[in-house]
């Protein structure tokens, strides 16, 4: 259980979400497929509290904060142009990208910032996150088969 725990504690950094988790879950000798699906779940949950606490937050509290407004430029600068070009699929595109602030949280804020209905950024968000954790996981696979040969000789 402690295992699990760590891939829900890296999933849950915004740095790292399923970047880091499958990885991780994978290196500490989790099935694969278990890996997969708590990453999986965990970075969907997340959309939630995110998109509804911008929502609701963001007037009040949020756009005071000078660093926080300039991470939302640099989202709408580096997301909108696949959301104008492919709509809400350019949101899933966007999301299974594996690389650091592509993910969950950032595609979660995009879809807030260009005003997306919330149903169709969850589907958005989910089919993302699938095709991104199944990539990272396949690839995390051949390394792992590929460089533990090279250890063990």
């Amino acid at each position: 259980m402690d295992k699990i725990f760590l891939v829900i504690l890296a999933n849950l950094l915004p740095v790292s979400e399923q970047l880091g988790g499958i990885p991780l879950g994978l290196s500490l000798g989790l099935d694969p497929l278990t890996t997969l699906f708590v990453s999986l779940l965990v970075n969907v949950s997340l959309f939630f509290p995110v998109y509804f606490a911008l929502k609701f937050f963001y007037t009040a509290f949020l756009s005071k904060i000078k660093i926080f407004n300039l991470y939302l430029r640099r989202v709408w600068k580096k997301g909108k142009p696949y959301v104008d070009k492919y709509g809400v699929i350019g949101l899933t595109l966007f999301i299974c990208l594996p690389s650091p602030l592509t993910g969950t949280y950032t595609g979660t804020i995009l879809a807030w910032l260009l005003g997306l209905d919330w149903k169709k950024a969850f589907l958005a968000i989910f089919l993302g996150s699938l095709i991104g954790g199944v990539i990272i996981l396949s690839s995390a696979l051949g390394f792992l088969r590929i460089v533990f040969p090279v250890i063990k000789k």
